[in-house]
């Protein structure tokens, strides 16, 4: 008996950790979304994803409305796994260049 309850023990601590992991698509990769509008990127990725959109203009603007920006630069970077959330959009305006956005 004892060692059912050590085995409990320890499924119960990996069933633990397991939902925060399970939560996540850890083995999702990131697209190459570079250059295109943000709400379209915010469209397509799952909508479970957490996902923040970052003013890459240093001005630390509000991004309310993510179809109005467009994506400089991702973290993770395009083709790379996503294992940390969230992940985190560099946008300007539409209107605006990501060559004028400020370096990291």
């Amino acid at each position: 008996m004892p060692d059912v309850s050590a085995s409990a023990t320890t499924s119960s601590a990996a069933a633990e950790t397991r939902p925060s992991a399970d939560s996540n698509p850890v083995a999702a990769t990131m697209p190459d979304v570079i250059g295109g509008n943000a709400g379209r990127a915010f469209e397509q990725m799952s909508s479970e994803l957490d996902m923040v959109f970052k003013d890459a203009s240093g001005q630390g603007r509000a991004v309310d409305d993510p179809t109005a920006w467009k994506i400089c630069d991702s973290q993770p970077g395009p083709n790379q796994q996503i294992t940390e959330f969230p992940v985190v959009f560099e946008v300007v305006e539409v209107s605006e260049s990501c060559e004028d956005a400020t370096p990291k």
